[in-house]
């Protein structure tokens, strides 16, 4: 790329310093929506109270009552509820076949009563409550009964509520051919998904997982050896409790690797809607051991494989209170997930944005392991990653701190576009961009040399002041749709053209 204005037109030295200050900085439009976080929307999700002596003891205490006190009981819990939440009733006889084994008696029960003991190790939760940031952004896979010129859009973000548990929530939208947005209004109900219970793994990518966790040894051979080449998890835990019974003297020497493969298991699972729930009413809730404490900051990439076929692919972090476990998710209709664990000595820290396509017939992603700079990682496969190149330091003011990327990058005709973000002085977050080879993505072929967007008097009030953030941008009709979190606290949109984006870099 060559500068807006060159040296010898201007009359001035072919300097560094001239060159910069003839750059005309991108023209970034605000478009002023704010999505904010809501107290209204909740979600039902278990109750665990804090000891199974609790749990037998709320259960003998619902026993105790007599079939029309159940009833009343019931009757007041559902006029109070039913309104809030799908499938309510569903949810409550799912509660009970999961704590029944706690009941002091073999007594057989009405469904009234199964139904009422549900109730009480259910609760609400408030998942928006306290913020709604991070936004990553990819076209829907619906595009019928547009107008011309105009695209729907599907929005992801990071959804945090009581004690900083994040999951992930959609919103749905529309791009007009003036780039004006149109947000949908969200459904007020929130389900979580159903778990796919015959979900399958293959038994030579889990012995590799297993490998990568250290669980190696003659026990969990014997275990894989009973298992076909495809297994569900009951099919593992029937293999696994079979096996123990062969080493009964050893079994709690055993257990260990018995809990690391159940933890593997259930860790890579599958996810479910209805078709008749709205985008918006769907949240991917943490579900699995490695995400206890939080789903974060998801990077949703529309991926097209060589012959054609496409996928949406969205990597994010997993966090269990003490680990930081990067995962990805996989769709390609926004109803069913699969989720699966990354995998390799690479597998670090944060920020891993994959490419939307293979990159010299491997599949590419972006990275920051040691939390300061960006990374080139390239794999054959898309669970295991081994090697990383650096790709860029940080080398601004405003990115001293840290430098990382702002989702997946885009293609366009002149290179691939990364947004990043720097962190500066006061621990400031600013958003940057820099173009990368298309064939050799390693190479940095501009970059600039300051921030696009800062956060602004309105923006830098937050759970985490003076930060605007994304996790993943598009192009529509050469206008680049950029949402943004405002300080870890609600989301909003801003725009510039490519061409201007691209001739305010630098040439590196």
């Amino acid at each position: 790329m060559e500068p807006a204005t060159s040296p010898q037109e201007a009359g001035t030295e072919d300097s560094s310093t001239s060159r910069v200050s003839e750059r005309v900085p991108p023209r970034v439009r605000r478009t002023g929506i704010v999505l904010r976080p809501s107290i209204h929307r909740v979600v039902i999700r278990p109750f665990f109270p804090a000891s199974d002596q609790r749990v037998e003891r709320i259960c003998s205490r619902i026993l105790a009552l007599s079939e029309m006190e159940v009833e009343t009981l019931l009757g007041r819990v559902l006029e109070e509820f039913h309104d809030r939440h799908h499938k309510i009733r569903h949810f409550f006889l799912e509660r009970f076949e999961q704590v029944k084994e706690r009941l002091i008696t073999d007594r057989k029960l009405s469904e009234h009563r199964k139904t009422l003991i549900g109730s009480y190790f259910t609760q609400e939760y408030a998942l928006e409550s306290a913020a709604l940031f991070n936004p990553s952004m990819v076209w829907h896979p619906d595009q019928a009964n547009l107008p011309e010129g105009s695209r729907r859009f599907l929005l992801s973000l990071r959804a945090t509520g009581e004690g900083h548990l994040s999951s992930i929530t959609f919103r749905t939208g529309v791009v007009d051919h003036g780039y004006r947005i149109r947000m949908d209004e969200p459904n007020r109900f929130v389900t979580a998904p159903e778990h796919i219970h015959d979900a399958r793994y293959e038994k030579h990518l889990f012995h590799r997982k297993l490998n990568e966790l250290g669980a190696e040894g003659p026990f969990v051979s014997q275990v894989l050896g009973v298992l076909a080449e495809e297994f569900t998890l009951e099919d593992l835990q029937d293999a696994i409790a079979k096996c123990l019974l062969q080493h009964r003297s050893r079994q709690r020497e055993l257990e260990s690797a018995a809990q690391t493969m159940t933890m593997l298991a259930r860790s890579n699972y599958e996810i479910g809607y209805s078709p008749d729930q709205e985008v918006s009413e769907r949240v991917i809730f943490p579900s699995s051991p490695t995400e206890a404490a939080g789903i974060e900051d998801a990077r949703f990439v529309e991926f097209h494989e060589e012959d054609g076929t496409a996928v949406y692919l969205a990597t994010y972090t997993a966090f269990d209170g003490k680990v930081v476990l990067p995962q990805i998710l996989e769709t390609r209709d926004f109803l069913q997930f699969k989720v699966n664990t990354l995998n390799g000595p690479e597998v670090r820290n944060k920020g891993f944005a994959l490419f939307p396509r293979r990159v010299r017939g491997l599949y590419a992603m972006l990275s920051r392991q040691d939390n300061e700079n960006i990374y080139l990682m390239y794999s054959d496969n898309l669970h295991f990653w081994y090697t990383k190149e650096l790709v860029a330091k940080p080398t601004e003011a405003w990115e001293f701190v840290q430098l990382g990327n702002c989702g997946s990058p885009i293609e366009t005709e002149r290179g691939w576009l990364v947004l990043t973000h720097g962190v500066g002085p006061m621990r400031k977050y600013s958003m940057g961009a820099m173009l990368l080879d298309l064939e050799d993505p390693t190479r940095v072929i501009g970059r600039l040399r300051e921030p696009f967007l800062e956060p602004d008097a309105l923006e830098r009030e937050g759970y985490v002041p003076n930060v605007v953030y994304s996790c993943g941008a598009v192009i529509h009709q050469g206008e680049l749709i950029v949402p943004y979190a405002m300080s870890d606290h609600a989301s909003s949109f801003a725009s510039v053209a490519v061409e201007e984006l691209l001739a305010a870099m630098e040439r590196c």
